[in-house]
């Protein structure tokens, strides 16, 4: 497996992925509706323009992605960091965003955010650093865990 950054040449393959990884997402929350699965391709290949999005891809095959978008106060903005379901528990998701801040040298804060329900995720991300900031009640399915990790 090695990461390296996509294209837009990428952008349909990746938005594919990101539907797989949330599709059992969607299902713990009971929500079909989630805003990963309803984007557009075209919504996916504005990230290109303002950010950075990274692939990781094993025998030629992306298995999984993560974005990330500069903001002005020197944050970068951390998304849809996903795996493909049949790869996860490899690591592949801690390497991508490890990757991805070598991206950000000047990047003072990383921030994401996460369904309150996610424990795996909400583990990986306490283990690279981030920390929870706070939390913010979407429905009642979900509330949202905003997580940041200070450099």
């Amino acid at each position: 497996m090695h990461i390296e950054r996509a294209d837009l040449g990428d952008a349909g393959d990746i938005l594919a992925l990101i539907k797989r990884a949330f599709t059992p997402v969607a299902e713990q929350y009971g929500d079909p509706d989630l805003p990963p699965l309803a984007e557009t391709l075209d919504q996916h290949r504005e990230v290109y323009a303002r950010g950075i999005v990274l692939k990781a891809v094993e025998n030629g095959r992306i298995i999984g992605s993560v974005q990330g978008i500069p903001q002005t106060d020197g944050t970068c903005y951390v998304a849809r960091l996903v795996v493909d379901p049949a790869f996860q528990g490899r690591g592949i998701g801690r390497a991508l965003a490890a990757d991805l801040e070598s991206h950000f040298p000047d990047a003072t804060c990383f921030s994401l955010f996460t369904g309150d329900r996610s424990d795996a995720s909400i583990a990986l991300y306490r283990s690279l650093g981030y920390d929870e900031t706070r939390r913010e009640f979407v429905n009642q399915r979900l509330t949202l865990v905003w997580m940041e990790k200070r450099r």
